[in-house]
Parts: structure tokens; sequence; C-alpha cells
């Protein structure tokens, strides 16, 4: 059932309009300064809402058949170097409410950090959300892809969700209307995450683990502070993509400035001047390499978009 609709009171938005609004919308924005690979080409148009109203009337004045990017952090992004044809929609600044609403439920905005909603859970004496410190992006994202890390998974914890559609409506779902999988969500087309009602334990249990733990382990473990994405490639089933590469020898191999991690290798880094390209074809190489000595084709876990340059 949609919750709200909002009619836009613009006219249809063109490459020349890009005022009318409380939020911005800036026009060939470099997508280098939005993802943490930090590199790609320049989005089209680049929408900063001020807003969840602000955000219906922007959508709702886009041109019909627009391709959309939804950006949290980009965190689990690469854009490359030829750009991105169409509207790239910022959503950090769009929906940021977290608020407790029952004994064992959170409401988050998908623009909240999961690092926010870690330590918002740990304040409220709830568990099972510390997993989300080790998630360098939005919940928004988390949604999408059910995101995970220390064994944690986000829709584990999902009791509905809200979302948007291209028309500007709201609509309000059970998690029952998706089918969830490791790193896989599936539901109704064209809509996209912007709140979610979650439930966490209220006892604390025996093998708890706190967050500065969880984040000490990952940084001892990963590159933390450096050019990357987080882990390019799933695990599959019964093993780790990180062990595959490793044993295939791919430790620091490297393609331009792109180079995979020493430290873990399903990570791959920017070194400074690597460029989308660089990084896409370190990505096929591994994966080459990987299923021609193991038989295992690794899947990427990060999402690639845009033209070639």
């Amino acid at each position: 059932m949609a919750l709200l609709h909002i009619q836009a009171t613009h006219q249809p938005m063109g490459d020349e309009m890009t005022c009318g609004y409380r939020g911005d919308i800036r026009l060939n924005e470099p997508m280098a300064r939005h993802t943490s690979w930090r590199c790609g080409g320049v989005a089209r148009r680049f929408l900063l809402p001020a807003d969840l109203e602000d955000l219906q009337a922007m959508l709702h004045d886009l041109p019909a058949g627009e391709p959309l990017l939804w950006l949290g952090l980009g965190s689990n992004l690469l854009v490359r170097d030829g750009g991105f044809a169409g509207s790239v929609i910022a959503m950090q600044g769009v929906t940021r409410q977290l608020e407790r609403i029952a004994v064992d439920q959170v409401y988050v905005g998908a623009g909240v950090p999961g690092a926010k909603l870690a330590k918002f859970c740990a304040r409220e004496g709830l568990y099972g959300a510390e997993f989300f410190a080790g998630i360098p992006g939005l919940v928004g994202g988390a949604l999408a892809m059910n995101a995970g890390a220390f064994g944690g998974e986000t829709w584990r914890h999902v009791v509905s969700v809200e979302t948007l559609n291209r028309q500007g409506e709201l609509r309000r779902r059970d998690a029952s209307d998706y089918q969830v999988a490791y790193r896989s969500v599936r539901g109704p087309a064209d809509e996209y995450f912007v709140a979610a009602t979650l439930r966490f334990g209220t006892q604390r249990p025996q093998q708890a683990v706190d967050i500065k733990q969880l984040l000490a382990k990952r940084a001892a473990t990963q590159p933390v502070g450096t050019a990357n994405c987080g882990s390019v490639f799933r695990n599959p089933p019964g093993d780790h993509a990180a062990r595959l590469i490793e044993q295939c020898g791919l430790k620091g191999k490297r393609i331009g400035g792109a180079v995979v991690s020493q430290k873990h290798a399903n990570f791959i880094i920017n070194e400074g001047d690597a460029s989308a390209a660089d990084i896409e074809a370190l990505i096929a190489q591994v994966r080459q390499r990987v299923a021609r000595q193991t038989g295992i084709t690794l899947q990427t876990e990060v999402r690639i978009v845009g033209e070639p340059a």
C-alpha cells in the first residue's frame, strides 16, 4: 500500500534544470569523489536531495527511462572510466532516522551508516547488530545486497522495509516479500530501499563480542585505510575467495595502479593512480586464474556500472 505520494510542481528535468529543489543537482560530477576506490568517470547528473520529499520530487521530474544509480558510501561500487549516462542518487543525507520503536526493534533509514547502527544498538542494550560495524556502507546498501560481516547478515534481522519507486510512491513491505540468499536479495522490480524495521536480541549472548574487538580484528586482517571496495568476490560455498586467490599466488598481482592486497587477497587496492579499467582488468585476471587452477569461478560482490572510456 502506498504510504505517501508527492506530486512535484516542477517541469520535467532537463540538463539545464538543476534548481528549484532544496537539495542540489550537479552535472558531469566525477564519481572518483564518491567511491572508495577513488576512480571512475563522471555521472551525467548527481542528485543530492535534502530529504525524502525532495527525492520524491526529483524522481517525479526525471525523464522517463532515465538510468538510475542509488549511491551510499560508494564502498561496493566500480564506475567505469567512461562514466554513468544517467542520474546518480546520493542517499547519505536523505533518510537518517534511527530510533528504537519496540523492546526488540529499531527503525533505521537507508542513509544511516552501518557503524552508526551498530553503536546505537550497543547503547540501547540490543544484541546482534555488532557486525554492522564491519560493513563500510549505508543501511540501504546492506539491505540491497544482504551485506554481512563477522558471521552476521542483514536480512536475518529484517521485519519490514519501506521502498520508493520511480513515481515517488512509498510502500511498506514485509520481509516475506523478498527472496534472500547469501549476498543476494530479490523483490519487487524498480523499488529502492529507504528504511527498515530490524529486530535484535535483548539478552546478551554467552559468546558476545563487542564492537571494539570486531574492529580490531578487521584492522588486523584487512587493508584498512587504503582505497579499496571491501571484498571483491563472494565466498563460494564451503570455501573462502581469499584462500583460493592466495593459493593461486595472486597476492601482489598488479595492473597499473591496481594491486591485490598482500594483507587480504580478496581486496584490490588503488595505490593512487589506478583507473577503473585497471581494476576491472585485474578482477578479470584473478577470476580467470582461479578458475583455471581450481575449477571454481568466483562471482563478484562489487557492482560494476557505466561505460568504458
